[in-house]
């Protein structure tokens, strides 16, 4: 069974230069890094006024990071596994008794 989902692939060059493809990639990579670096820079702001606008550019970056994504989507280069029900079930559970854990 394929469990695959996703796009026809777009067709880009191939050799050493790089193509849309590679510079879609490199930018999501970036993005995603961008916004884990955001996550601590709000979390050891200094004040509040600080805070909002780190927040601000932070909500840019995810906005333009699932941008990315969705394009790397629709042009096939990025897909995803379907999973079965019960594996999303156990998955949930563990993350509960992780959080309830947590909270001791």
């Amino acid at each position: 069974m394929n469990n695959k989902i996703t796009n026809e692939k777009t067709k880009v060059p191939t050799g050493i230069e790089l193509n849309d493809k590679d510079y879609l990639n490199s930018l999501l990579s970036h993005l995603k890094e961008m916004s884990k670096n955001y996550v601590t820079v709000m979390s050891e702001a200094s004040n509040e006024v600080l805070y909002e606008q780190y927040y601000q550019t932070f909500e840019r970056i995810i906005t333009l990071k699932r941008d990315a994504y969705e394009l790397m989507f629709k042009n096939g280069w990025y897909s995803l596994e379907e999973v079965e029900e019960t594996k999303i079930i156990e998955k949930l559970t563990n993350l509960t008794t992780e959080y309830n854990d947590l909270e001791g």
